[in-house]
């Protein structure tokens, strides 16, 4: 079974649905993920609540997504993760890599938060009128 991914933005972040195993070769969700870095998107949040399944290949896909976001100086939060992924997750110690939360709204805010403020307003705050 492929991926299914689905997204929608809330608040300028982009959530991410995905539905299947993210597994060996598989390698849709890196190739739309770079879609939305050449966009300009930089806050994701990936939803794994219906992904039963990851192996090896798939846990080297979401680390080098996740070094593809911070290099734009992004931020991605992991969402709903199964029992499965999450004992995964705790047995290769990824769980002190991401960010793992359990409410989208939450999630969403926390992604917000930890973006840089964007230069012209910095540069405009701390300009003096003449």
């Amino acid at each position: 079974m492929s991926l299914a991914i689905t997204s929608r933005v809330l608040s300028g972040v982009v959530v991410v649905d995905i539905v299947g195993r993210l597994s060996f070769l598989d390698v849709t969700l890196r190739e739309r993920m770079n879609e939305w870095l050449e966009e300009g998107h930089r806050a994701f949040v990936l939803n794994l609540a219906n992904v039963p399944y990851v192996d090896s290949f798939g846990l080297g896909q979401l680390i080098t997504i996740s070094a593809s976001i911070r290099s734009k100086g992004g931020q991605l939060v992991l969402l709903h993760l199964t029992d499965h992924v999450r004992t995964l997750f705790q047995i290769t110690k990824l769980n002190t890599v991401f960010s793992i939360l359990a409410e989208e709204a939450h999630a969403v805010r926390s992604v917000e938060q930890k973006l840089p403020t964007p230069v012209l307003h910095a540069i405009s705050a701390n300009s003096n009128p003449l």
